[in-house]
């Protein structure tokens, strides 16, 4: 059988560099390329032509989930394993949203980790016991308001709302809109009170809605 071709992605040097040559060992994986941020992995898709891409989460320049959305649009089916320190809500949530096939922390260990690019390859979804937890009781929570249910948010508020959705931190949103953080901590306060969030894992799943409702009438919100 030809070995897994895979794609390494982290920030951190170390911990890039020894998953590479841990993964590497594994016979059925040959790790094709390495890359430090998303907009790295983006060019070494191309360049690479890995199988399976293994992806950290919160990275300078771009980050895991950004690069994910992107790589998907070039490459639709090509398997993304997060493989990061974070296991909150938005994260989570974040990551699924943009294709994530499969979402591990860090404290897998190799078995479990080559496991999951394995079943990512075969077409499984690979997602840590602790993150199945998680979505298990997210989807037992009360619903995020129904797509028809109007929202009245200004036009800044849905834009914040949408980079939410997308994982993108309170200091990544201020870059991308060019604002400061400040400011974007009083919109997002402001639309949390709109709609009755208490959380940002809640806005997530606002976003979802909201996106899903534009997509299926082309109503606004």
């Amino acid at each position: 059988m030809t070995s897994i071709r895979l794609l390494v992605v982290d920030d951190q040097a170390a911990i890039r560099d020894a998953l590479a040559v841990m993964l590497d060992l594994d016979p059925d994986i040959t790790v094709v390329g390495t890359a430090a941020n998303g907009e790295e992995a983006v060019t070494a898709v191309g360049e690479h032509d890995p199988q399976v891409v293994l992806m950290d989460l919160h990275m300078p320049v771009m980050g895991g989930v950004e690069a994910t959305g992107r790589i998907l649009a070039a490459r639709p089916g090509l398997p993304v394993v997060v493989l990061t320190t974070f296991e909150d809500d938005e994260s989570i949530l974040a990551a699924l949203r943009a294709g994530a096939r499969g979402y591990l922390t860090k404290d897998a260990d190799r078995t479990r980790i080559v496991q999951a690019v394995r079943g990512a390859h075969a077409g499984q979804a690979v997602l840590d016991p602790g993150v199945q937890s998680r979505l298990l009781a997210l989807a037992t929570r009360a619903p995020a308001p129904e797509p028809d249910t109007p929202v009245p948010l200004t036009a800044r508020e849905r834009e914040i709302l949408d980079l939410i959705g997308q994982g993108l931190r309170n200091s990544e949103i201020a870059r991308r809109l060019y604002i400061t953080e400040a400011t974007v901590k009083t919109h997002i306060n402001n639309l949390f009170t709109k709609a009755d969030l208490h959380s940002r894992a809640d806005a997530v799943r606002l976003a979802l809605t909201l996106a899903g409702n534009r997509r299926g009438d082309g109503r606004s919100v």
